[in-house]
C-alpha cells in the first residue's frame, strides 16, 4: 500500500473521530501536547498517581501505557494489576518523555490530558477503528474462544500497545491486515487452532515506510510477548501479548529471537 493511501486511511479516521465529538489532538516539534479531547466521556481520572497507588485508576494507567514497556529489545511487559510499581513508572516516565511531558514517573492532570487525547468517544483509540479489528467473516467480536465482551476489551489493550509503536515508528501509519477471528474464520485461514487472534489479542500489521524487521525491533519494546519471524514471504509482522491472558500459551515468542 502506497504513502498516498495511508494518508487517505489516516485522514479518514480523524475525521471520524471529529464527527464524533472528539478533538483530534496535535503535537509540536518535540512532542508537546497542544489540544485535549472535546468529549466528556474520556476517564476521570484522579488527582495523581505514583508509586504505591493502587487500584482501577492504577490499572487504566497502566493498560494505556503497556506499550512503553522498554527502552529498546527487552523481554518484559507491563503488568495491569492495579498496583503502581516499578514497571509501571518506568513506562510512564517513557511515555511522559515522548510526549513532551515532565518525565518524572508521577502521573498528574497534563499526563492525564495525554492519555485521554489518546482515547476515543466510542473506547477506541486516535489512530484506530473497532472495525478494523472485526473478524473478517462478518461476525465482528463474536465466535471466538472467549465471549465477545472480553475480546473487544483484549482489543482496546491491543489498540493502545499500537498507538505507542506508531509513535515510536514516527507516527507513520499502521493498517491492520488482521486483527480478532473468529474459530471458523481462523481455521479457514489456515490459523493455529489456539492461536491469539481467536481471542483479541494479537493482530497482522503493516507500518508505513518501515520493513517488517523494522516493525519487529520496535514491536520488542512494546511489551509483545508474541513477534512472528521477520523473514517470511508475507510482509505483515504479527503482534501478540500471550504472556499476559490465561490462554494457554503464556510463554515469550520471539519467532526470529532478539534482534537489534
Amino acid at each position: 500500500m502506497d504513502a498516498q493511501v495511508f494518508q487517505r486511511k489516516l485522514n479518514r479516521r480523524q475525521l471520524l473521530r471529529a464527527a464524533a465529538g472528539t478533538g483530534v489532538v496535535i503535537a509540536a516539534a518535540g512532542g508537546t501536547v497542544l489540544g485535549l479531547p472535546a468529549v466528556a466521556s474520556a476517564y476521570s481520572w484522579p488527582a495523581s498517581l505514583q508509586t504505591g497507588s493502587t487500584g482501577a485508576a492504577v490499572s487504566e494507567l497502566q493498560i494505556r501505557v503497556a506499550g512503553w514497556a522498554a527502552d529498546g529489545p527487552q523481554q518484559t511487559y507491563v503488568a495491569v494489576d492495579g498496583d503502581f510499581g516499578p514497571g509501571t513508572k518506568a513506562a510512564l516516565t517513557r511515555f511522559q518523555s515522548a510526549n513532551g511531558l515532565t518525565a518524572d514517573g508521577v502521573a498528574n492532570a497534563n499526563d492525564f490530558a495525554a492519555l485521554n487525547a489518546l482515547e476515543s468517544s466510542d473506547g477506541s483509540t486516535l489512530h484506530f477503528e473497532w472495525s478494523e479489528f472485526t473478524s473478517n467473516d462478518g461476525q465482528g467480536f463474536g465466535g471466538g474462544k472467549v465471549g465477545a465482551a472480553t475480546v473487544k476489551e483484549n482489543v482496546r489493550r491491543l489498540m493502545y500497545k499500537l498507538e505507542a509503536l506508531r509513535k515510536k515508528a514516527g507516527n507513520s501509519a499502521i493498517t491492520i491486515s488482521s486483527g480478532f477471528r473468529s474459530i471458523a474464520h481462523n481455521a479457514a485461514v489456515g490459523g493455529a487452532s489456539n492461536s491469539m487472534h481467536v481471542y483479541g489479542t494479537a493482530a497482522d500489521i503493516y507500518v508505513n515506510g518501515h520493513t517488517t524487521r523494522q516493525v519487529y525491533v520496535i514491536g520488542e519494546s512494546c511489551g509483545f510477548s508474541g513477534l512472528e519471524k521477520y523473514t517470511l514471504s508475507d510482509a505483515h509482522q504479527h503482534v501478540d501479548s500471550r504472556i499476559e491472558y490465561p490462554y494457554g500459551s503464556q510463554f515469550w515468542w520471539w519467532d526470529s529471537g532478539t534482534v537489534h
